[in-house]
């Protein structure tokens, strides 16, 4: 084949290589367009489980119902195929609050009622799904318990309820046992369940084939220092160390979960040291990379910090900023890692924040919503 025709022939094919490497980073750099479902508080029947559209590339963030009529949805997740979505009703009854199940149709971002259940705890506020999404589990805060339902085509069997017993120093708040997380280990063989009435991080082996799954560890549970006020916690991808919101002490507290045994090995400030007002600390999230631990505090601090996880899991203050907004109880990071958005309670607000992927730091973009009483994200694909 001589020089010429095989110059016409690579020509075209070169010409289209270098098209599409021209355009490949276009492609990467088109920004993504995230959903959430939001739990609240609600005053009435109009109210209830929100639907948030955030779009960076056009500068939209955007809330409204999505379920009506679900009083107090304050904790809201659904399973991995998000078909099924479950609730809670954060009231008390005569059988404790309420906990229900949706239908979640993606392709109209509806939500048909399925089943209604009692949680036989007063103020459920706390949804877990064990990792192959057999069973929901129910922290009930007043009733210091939490509930274990059977999950049958979208329907809740109630199989036990766990009652927690004891109280700690606070008298206004901790008279009695509140649960207040209930959170699978990555290894699907124990459930953490925080209290923050007894100051204890109970643990629970979970055997799913047994009539009554959840059972006392060898070890039952971890006591955190007096009045610490344990609530939410999260545990690292790789099983260790678990992250615990001090909730009453606005501290972060850094544990070791060892085959059932915890251990504590750091404890680490939410506000700083010349820090003088009311506190209440909330949430606790690990970046998508497992390398950033952020937590916020409510009261008068109304502020997220940032902390880089080191050796052993332990933390490195990075930096500490205000949310924009009053009682940051909830925020989401986005599942790639680029932004952040914070819930606030108090002043019915939702602000975002870009987050930078190699120092962890937080950047506000003045974007914000209005939804009444926002206090829980559930990020949606």
């Amino acid at each position: 084949m001589n020089k010429k025709l095989i110059l016409s022939t690579l020509l075209p094919v070169l010409f289209l290589m270098i098209q599409a490497c021209d355009e490949s980073p276009q492609e990467e750099m088109m920004e993504e367009k995230y959903t959430f479902l939001i739990g609240a508080y609600t005053d009435n029947e109009s109210q209830g489980i929100g639907f948030l559209t955030f779009d960076p590339e056009n500068n939209l963030l955007q809330a409204s119902t999505i379920a009506a009529g679900i009083i107090n949805p304050s904790f809201v997740i659904t399973n991995k195929a998000q078909t099924l979505a479950f609730a809670v009703e954060e009231t008390d009854g005569e059988k404790g609050g309420k906990v229900k199940s949706f239908s979640l149709d993606r392709q109209t971002n509806t939500m048909q009622l399925l089943d209604t259940e009692d949680t036989f705890g007063a103020h459920p506020c706390y949804l877990s799904l064990d990792p192959k999404e057999e069973f929901l589990i129910v922290g009930n805060y007043s009733g210091g318990n939490f509930s274990a339902y059977k999950i049958e085509d979208g329907k809740l069997n109630h199989v036990q309820t766990y009652q927690h017993e004891g109280q700690s120093i606070n008298p206004s708040r901790q008279e009695s046992a509140h649960v207040h997380s209930v959170v699978f280990h990555p290894s699907g063989k124990y459930l953490l369940v925080g209290d923050l009435g007894t100051d204890k991080i109970h643990v629970y082996d979970f055997n799913p084939t047994f009539a009554v799954p959840f059972n006392n560890a060898d070890t039952p549970y971890h006591e955190v220092e007096a009045g610490a006020g344990p609530r939410h916690l999260v545990v690292h991808p790789s099983g260790s160390p678990v992250y615990l919101v001090h909730e009453l002490s606005a501290e972060l507290g850094v544990y070791t979960f060892n085959n059932g045994e915890m251990a504590r090995t750091q404890t680490v400030s939410l506000t700083d040291d010349d820090f003088i007002g009311e506190v209440g600390a909330a949430e606790v999230r690990i970046s998508p990379d497992g390398k950033f631990v952020y937590a916020s505090n409510r009261g008068d601090a109304n502020d997220i910090t940032v902390f880089e996880i080191e050796n052993e899991g332990k933390l490195k203050f990075v930096e500490r900023v205000k949310t924009g907004g009053e009682m940051p109880r909830n925020f989401i990071i986005t599942k790639d890692g680029n932004y952040l958005l914070v819930a606030h309670q108090a002043s019915h607000t939702i602000t975002v924040f870009e987050r930078n992927q190699r120092s962890g730091k937080l950047s506000k973009i003045d974007l914000e919503t209005k939804y009444h009483k926002p206090v829980y994200f559930f990020g949606l694909d």
